[in-house]
């Protein structure tokens, strides 16, 4: 499992030895603070796109930027070994960017994955897949499920104290 987990250097490597087989790389990419069946079923459907999925994960000071202070609940070492453990995922890539543009150009996967709460014009990395003869696809998400809603329900739970 930890070794699915590697810096943008070694995965450019890999992803280069992947393509050399002929093997379709699909890239997508997240915070995955909590994981949850919302992003089990994303991440699967993202694989179902081609032979290997590599997924770029924000760092700690990457996701507190975006998603502001407190997070992230989990820290970035442990939200990449979940993430490994799963099946559908071949590559577990950490960036400290925003954005995992940079990370996305110097891997040129074939595909690029990105739920459908993203417009395609604001999808980083896009325009370098299209260009490089790629395909971007938007995957719609599970109604319900999100991070953000299992914090809020369980600061509701736990409002007047642990049970």
């Amino acid at each position: 499992m930890q070794d699915k987990i590697v810096s943008a250097a070694e995965a450019k490597e890999r992803v280069a030895g992947y393509k050399n087989q002929g093997l379709t790389v699909v890239f997508t990419n997240g915070c995955f603070d909590i994981l949850h069946a919302g992003h089990v079923r994303y991440l699967a459907e993202a694989r179902e796109k081609g032979d290997v999925l590599v997924v770029g994960v924000n760092s700690d000071r990457s996701v507190s930027s975006i998603k502001g202070r407190g997070r992230p609940l989990v820290p970035l070492r442990e939200r990449a070994e979940v993430l490994a453990a799963l099946e559908s995922v071949s590559l577990v890539v950490p960036f400290d960017e925003d954005t995992p543009e940079r990370l996305i150009e110097a891997l040129a996967p074939h595909v690029l994955v990105k739920g459908a709460d993203w417009p395609e014009d604001k999808i980083a990395g896009a325009a370098a897949v299209r260009a490089a003869g790629g395909e971007v696809v938007r995957v719609p998400l599970s109604p319900g499920l999100s991070t953000t809603g299992i914090i809020k329900k369980i600061l509701e739970t736990f409002k007047d104290g642990p049970g």
